[in-house]
């Protein structure tokens, strides 16, 4: 095991020290080094993983080309979903590689953990990829903006229009660690605000968990007409096509999810998703400018269309260079708190979000749509999948600054 472990480790390390320089030559001006910490190899790598690198790189590109001056390079690690690795690389890199921003970290114990390690080193840590609120909560920082998406949002859209909808009567299914966690203590909340119930609740282990048979047969017993995955990536798939197996199925049953992106319904198909609800953030055909952003990236990523973390790798980047380059190269490296006070006091601009701010407790705002699958018979291509059918504007899609007890703000 110890051996196992060791090797897991080089081979993250090893990942780390891959560099993926910006557009123009280094030169003797100091350069702005970002290190994205991503899944790379494990069950969320399509939903973050190459494409949030690609995005990061999109980002750095456009930057470079308003910013003449400017010099960016970027790194990528795989924290293999263990936050005892993502720390290991979180650590050389700020203290021997010179890395002055770590983005992504999908993972929300992992996020948690790089959100500590910026504030001691007064780095920046941008975190896309991460759902758990506590990052604006209790755990927020100076070093730190939580752009894309969180479980507050994801269940206050998900669960109130679900309810409204018909489905009052849910159970859960939750992956072990800190997002599942979150996850379904403000999902419960707020099915429960809009009149339903919460029939049970199953944690799952997290990571290694394939078969969730078990889990559909309890669901099945309980008499729910909603069933929500609580998960990501190759476990919220998995789970979707084995509820399917089961019978869980529409009109007697619908399913929901929370953390769910494109890419998963790519992969599962329309005959297999259809129907299904959840919220994001960012979806590529919504407007001009969002089918603008996804035709640029995909030069960088052919084979797998920008969902919303991938988005907000995007945007996340292009907002901070934007400082970075009003504040000076200097600035941002000598300090990580400046750098954010920044982010914060210039509001935020892109084709894949739009306009927004960020909050002094370091959320970005934005609007959040309840998304629904389409039919085969609605989709007029093969990334033509989804619908808008609600709307959740600026104001209303984040948890209210005064109930989120992060010390930065005043009351």
């Amino acid at each position: 095991m110890l051996t196992m472990r060791r090797r897991l480790l080089q081979t993250a390390l090893a990942a780390s020290a891959v560099p993926l320089v910006g557009a123009r030559a280094q030169g003797a001006k100091p350069t702005i080094k970002i290190g994205v910490l991503t899944d790379l190899s494990g069950p969320y790598r399509d939903s973050a993983g190459p494409t949030s690198v690609a995005c990061t790189q999109q980002a750095v590109q456009e930057a470079m080309a308003a910013a003449p001056g400017l010099n960016v390079e970027v790194v990528q690690g795989d924290h293999l979903n263990k936050p005892d690795v993502a720390l290991t690389i979180g650590r050389r890199w700020f203290d021997q590689e010179g890395v002055d921003v770590i983005t992504n970290c999908n993972n929300s114990a992992i996020a948690l953990a790089i959100g500590g390690l910026a504030r001691e080193r007064n780095k920046v840590h941008l975190n896309t990829g991460a759902a758990t609120v506590d990052l604006t909560g209790p755990n927020c920082s100076p070093n730190l903006v939580h752009w894309t998406y969180d479980t507050w949002e994801i269940a206050h859209s998900t669960g109130v229009a679900t309810v409204k909808s018909g489905g009052g009567k849910w159970f859960l299914v939750a992956a072990d660690y800190a997002f599942g966690h979150a996850m379904q203590s403000d999902l419960t909340r707020w099915v429960k605000s809009a009149g339903g119930d919460v029939l049970g609740t199953v944690f799952y282990p997290f990571p290694g968990t394939a078969d969730f048979s078990s889990y559909m047969v309890q669901a099945q017993a309980s008499g729910a007409n909603i069933v929500g995955f609580l998960n990501a990536g190759a476990d919220f798939i998995n789970c979707v096509k084995q509820a399917h197996e089961f019978g869980l199925l529409p009109p007697a049953v619908r399913l929901a999810g929370t953390a769910v992106f494109l890419t998963d319904i790519h992969s599962l198909g329309l005959t297999t998703a259809q129907g299904l609800t959840y919220t994001e953030c960012f979806y590529w055909d919504r407007d001009d400018r969002t089918r603008a952003f996804t035709e640029r990236v995909k030069k960088r990523s052919p084979n797998n269309y920008p969902n919303q973390i991938h988005a907000g790798d995007y945007a996340a980047t292009l907002h901070y260079l934007k400082v970075v380059n009003q504040i000076g190269v200097t600035k941002a490296k000598t300090s990580g708190v400046e750098a954010v006070q920044a982010m914060k006091a210039m509001p935020t601009d892109d084709d894949a979000y739009g306009p927004g701010t960020v909050r002094v407790d370091g959320r970005h705002i934005h609007p959040a749509f309840l998304m629904q699958v389409k039919t085969p018979a609605e989709s007029r291509g093969e990334w033509d999948l989804l619908k808008i059918i609600q709307t959740t504007p600026t104001d209303e899609a984040f948890r209210p600054l005064n109930e989120g007890k992060c010390p930065l703000v005043q009351t």
